[in-house]
């Protein structure tokens, strides 16, 4: 036991010292390409960060152990719990860092248009992924389930073509990305290029992918300890390892006042998560609706719902509205864990 927390504590100073490459060699890619901090956090930030929430339900499907049921219980869980955990966990924790400073009627400024496109993609995509449990695999309507699997690929193309059409015009209007002190590898003496800040992106990425797997892996130790089912293994605990490169990225970032990179890096994931990996699992899993899952399909959408309301009322989102997402994810672990 002893050996399992010690590993779940160092992985989790590699993710940290991870995220903090990774989102220096972002923004001064961002700076590089006058692109705006829309596309740094909802494209290259949101994609990035979720290769290994990516990998484990594409790799458990594939065949992670010799049983499929199994196999597609943790990918279905780890597709639909990802979301989950982005939309009331990792938000509240943002909001939680910037408490103090902020206080609980403080604002929280992302970029609105950017910030409702995200959002407004993710509860179309998300609502059409559910819809599809409903369907049947037998009757004849198994093309249907196919063509929902295909609108959602192409959903998401769409959204990068939305995002980076908009991507001068939010420049324009002063929300370019700007990169807060030197680079990392500049201090090492090396020049800021395409070529060296690809190189950190790199490095950060692959730490952060490296510290990810050995989370992961320290977190179904645990499970193992507590008796926790596959499903509700994949739901409840693995998001919380795959996510932290996103929580930890989106609090650097507001802590920096960079409140468009902050919720960008996290709805842009909800975005790809919420389309690739819902497509890939109503093609490869019977994607059947049960208990558990509902319930998180559920808190998802209303945590998503309650977002989207925030940014729209007068005065926009403000801390404590956040911690009503926090909230939302302490009643789903009540329930799935009652179910």
């Amino acid at each position: 036991m002893l050996y399992t927390f010690g590993e779940l504590f160092l992985m989790l100073v590699v993710i940290l010292v991870a995220a903090e490459i990774f989102t220096n060699a972002l923004e001064h890619l961002g700076q590089k390409l006058n692109i705006s901090e829309g596309v740094t956090g909802s494209v290259f930030a949101a994609v990035g960060t979720a290769l290994p929430e990516t990998l484990v339900p594409i790799l458990a499907i594939m065949g992670g152990t010799a049983n499929a049921s199994v196999n597609h219980e943790i990918g279905v869980g780890a597709i639909l719990g990802a979301p989950l955990m982005l939309a009331t966990l990792s938000t509240s924790l943002m909001g939680l860092s910037v408490l103090r400073a902020r206080g609980h009627t403080g604002h929280i400024r992302p970029e609105r248009s950017g910030f409702l496109r995200d959002i407004n993609f993710f509860l179309g995509a998300y609502t059409l992924s559910a819809l599809a449990m409903f369907i049947p695999h037998e009757g004849g309507l198994e093309a249907l389930r196919a063509v929902i699997s295909g609108v959602l690929v192409l959903l998401y193309f769409f959204y990068i073509l939305l995002t980076l059409r908009a991507s001068s015009h939010l420049v324009d209007q002063g929300h370019a990305t700007e990169a807060e002190g030197e680079m990392f590898l500049q201090k090492l003496g090396l020049k800021v290029s395409l070529a060296t800040i690809l190189v950190q992106i790199a490095i950060g990425l692959g730490l952060l992918v490296a510290g990810a797997k050995g989370f992961i892996h320290g977190v179904e130790d645990a499970s193992r300890l507590l008796g926790i089912t596959p499903l509700l293994l994949s739901l409840m605990i693995i998001p919380i390892a795959t996510e932290l490169p996103e929580k930890i990225n989106s609090i650097l970032w507001v802590r920096k006042g960079k409140d468009t990179l902050a919720f960008g890096n996290i709805t842009g994931a909800m975005v790809f998560q919420g389309t690739l990996l819902p497509a890939i699992g109503i093609a490869l899993t019977p994607w059947t609706l049960r208990a558990e899952v509902l319930a998180g399909l559920t808190f998802t959408l209303a945590a998503a719902l309650w977002l989207r309301i925030t940014v729209t009322r007068k005065g926009g989102i403000r801390v404590w509205h956040l911690m009503v997402n926090g909230a939302l994810y302490a009643g789903y672990l009540v329930l799935a864990l009652s179910l």
